[in-house]
């Protein structure tokens, strides 16, 4: 027995369901109003009238299936995170922020925005001194700043938890470091919906700092962050990839994480192209391009400017 669907039978009449029209890929029965037939879950090739028929089927569609529920999950991986999230554009011009972004924005403890530099000179030009956002007085000192995220971490604000947990990884604004707490705040705001959080339990445990190294851990994460369009996180399942020996995966992520504008990536698929010719002419000038319009669409008269003043 085939491990394919079986083709519609000519004896059955066509109806506004296509059950009645496949078999049991085991038995062959043919859905009718009695004969409920339901898609292997895995790969949605073949269809089965029980579970009965779905074990007895088993050794022989498995290797297929295996195959197709890979596809599947490749076809989700790579098509879907192709566009930044709503929290990498800045929420007074609106355009994405440039990568890496902690040097071309400046987060807010007050509202737990990300304001590119752009638009923070343009506010101070104008003579306030306040959040160019929210109009919140700037915090005097580590301790204000500190009691501005604490308080939003109080009423469960994924930003302000992923925040303050950078703040007990590298020890700032007066915290001292405890990798093993930032490890504890990323995982809860993961669970209220911070896509960097995930990026971020991805970096640990690739690392092992906060929690044992793991490395399908770290892909676990890098990939759940990538999905939702996590710049980075694309970036770094491309080394994940590249250190497993699956250049050719590596260079699929890279093409999603160059056209989203980030540089490293473009870089990569450049070294794969003129060396060993891991990527084609073709794959790098995509790339290129691709890149190349991200930057330009990341442009702004104040953003020039402000980089021009901060020597970048």
């Amino acid at each position: 027995m085939s491990c394919f669907r079986v083709p519609p039978s000519p004896a059955v009449p066509a109806t506004d369901s296509d059950s009645r029209n496949e078999a049991c890929a085991n038995c062959g029965k043919h859905g009718s109003d009695t004969v409920k037939l339901k898609d292997c879950a895995a790969c949605r090739l073949v269809k089965y009238c029980g579970v009965d028929c779905q074990r007895a089927h088993r050794k022989q569609h498995k290797k297929a299936c295996k195959q197709r529920a890979a596809e599947l999950e490749d076809e989700k991986l790579y098509g879907q995170g192709l566009e930044r999230p709503k929290g990498d554009f800045c929420p007074i011009c609106t355009l994405p922020i440039p990568l890496p972004m902690d040097k071309h924005s400046y987060f807010k403890t007050c509202c737990s925005k990300m304001i590119c530099i752009g638009c923070s000179m343009a506010t101070q030009k104008r003579g306030m001194d306040d959040c160019p956002f929210c109009r919140t007085p700037m915090p005097k000192d580590d301790a204000d700043t500190l009691a501005m995220v604490q308080a939003r971490v109080a009423k469960k604000d994924p930003v302000a938890i992923n925040s303050l947990g950078l703040d007990y990884c590298y020890g700032t604004h007066g915290l001292q470091k405890d990798a093993s707490k930032a490890f504890e705040l990323w995982t809860e705001a993961a669970e209220l919906g911070s896509i960097d959080a995930l990026f971020h339990l991805g970096v640990a445990y690739y690392n092992g700092e906060g929690v044992q190294q793991d490395m399908a851990k770290a892909a676990e994460f890098y990939t759940k962050a990538a999905m939702q369009g996590h710049v980075q996180a694309r970036h770094n399942l491309g080394i994940v990839e590249k250190r497993k020996g699956n250049i050719i995966r590596s260079v699929r992520h890279w093409m999603i994480s160059a056209k989203m504008g980030h540089k490293d990536s473009i870089e990569f698929i450049k070294r794969m192209f003129m060396v060993g010719g891991f990527a084609t002419k073709a794959q790098y000038a995509e790339a290129l391009k691709g890149y190349q319009d991200a930057v330009e669409e990341m442009k702004s008269h104040d953003r020039d400017e402000a980089a021009k003043l901060l020597g970048y």
